[in-house]
């Protein structure tokens, strides 16, 4: 196995690396999963116990005003607006990513009512292409969801589409398209443009305005560490925010929600896009998480991010060489997310095994496995641990 040395040199020199206290994480593990479940700041739990022992136990239904729970969902989304170069008041933690993307989809499509194609890639994240069908499912009238590969993306987008729904940077390879570019070619025949930022935001450097976007949405409890199930967000820039009116047409959403009118009108702005009453203690938490990365330069995370997947990719392919392993994800590192993978055909075992060992990323069916890099936490101490173990499992596992 190579020399630890120069890795250990990196992490004295990473300007990140005392964040890494900042978070629980289980002795002797190497945590390569943060892409799917981040882990918890420990200021989060402090914020808990707070939330429930004293806003709720004590102050009971007067925290609404009293710890300003009522504005959370703004709060939040002003500090998440910051991460994805968004402006105050485009963007709102709400809901799952499912429901925002359902609530979005349906106001682009009533934006654009003389077009009834919805565009997306064939290997978009499952969930995207499921709520777009259920979508067309109730809208009919002709609607119809079309599937393209990556490579015609650009190509496909023309005056028949009412609204391209694409992820960022794919779930399975990390590979990451060119937001400014495709969402230029959407609007150049008038289509409208809705990003899933779910492995984009906190992973890397995200600029919704600059790129002209229209819409997007994203999880909380990846890269942002807001906790299992955290509240997505959504975001609508302030130019078409009068225009774009989502479906779900619940109290929170309405211009005077303490009124109890028997008929609704959308509020101004992107309040319009609440629906139900915010969940605050889960809100709660993943306010710590967003907190917690502003606390941090984007240029730096993305800076170490690059590194620590190009320390990973090399070491793979030097101490791997022979054992079947194929990288999945563009080598290019402005190409590629704040992950890497490799493909392999026993790549689920391999997986499994490695967990075994204390080294924690996840498989992709049919044969991805896919490391995920938190600059916040991950060392390049893990690189080295992760790799030598994965070499250890490909010698002495009969997973070949």
């Amino acid at each position: 196995m190579i020399s630890r040395d120069p890795l250990d040199a990196l992490d004295r020199e990473d300007s990140l690396a005392g964040f890494r206290d900042q978070f629980e994480l289980p002795e002797n593990i190497v945590y390569l999963d943060g892409n799917s479940l981040g882990p918890m700041p420990r200021r989060t739990l402090a914020r808990m116990i707070d939330v429930v022992r004293e806003e709720w136990g004590q102050t009971l239904i007067r925290s609404w005003n009293e710890h300003d729970w009522i504005s959370m969902p703004q709060r939040v989304g002003d500090g998440i607006a910051k991460v994805v170069g968004a402006a105050e008041g485009e963007v709102i933690a709400a809901d799952s990513t499912s429901i925002n993307l359902f609530k979005l989809l349906a106001a682009a499509c009533r934006m654009r009512p003389d077009r009834r194609v919805i565009l997306t890639e064939a290997g978009n994240f499952p969930t995207d292409i499921y709520i777009a069908e259920g979508l067309i499912s109730l809208l009919g009238d002709g609607y119809e969801l079309r599937a393209v590969e990556k490579a015609e993306i650009q190509s496909a987008i023309d005056d028949s589409v009412a609204v391209a729904v694409l992820t960022h940077v794919d779930y399975r390879t990390g590979e990451m398209l060119d937001m400014a570019a495709v969402t230029r070619t959407a609007h150049d025949v008038g289509a409208l443009m809705l990003w899933d930022l779910s492995h984009s935001a906190g992973a890397v450097p995200v600029a919704l305005a600059a790129a002209d976007a229209d819409f997007a949405v994203g999880c909380g409890y990846k890269y942002l560490n807001g906790g299992p199930g955290a509240p997505a967000f959504l975001f609508v820039a302030k130019r078409i925010q009068a225009a774009a009116r989502q479906p779900l047409s619940g109290w929170m959403g309405h211009a005077a929600p303490f009124e109890f009118e028997p008929g609704y009108r959308p509020a101004d702005g992107i309040l319009r896009h609440l629906c139900g009453t915010p969940p605050i203690i889960a809100m709660a938490a993943l306010e710590e998480g967003v907190t917690l990365f502003l606390e941090a330069e984007m240029e730096e995370i993305r800076r170490k991010s690059v590194l620590l997947s190009e320390c990973f990719i090399a070491l793979v392919e030097q101490e791997c060489d022979g054992h079947g392993f194929e990288l999945a994800s563009p080598r290019d590192a402005a190409r590629r997310g704040s992950q890497a993978s490799f493909r392999h055909r026993n790549g689920y075992a391999i997986m499994q095994a490695l967990i075994a060992r204390g080294v924690i990323g996840d498989f992709r069916t049919p044969d991805i496995l896919r490391f995920g890099f938190a600059p916040l936490y991950v060392s390049f101490a893990d690189v080295w641990r992760a790799v030598a173990m994965l070499k250890e499992v490909m010698i002495t596992a009969a997973v070949t």
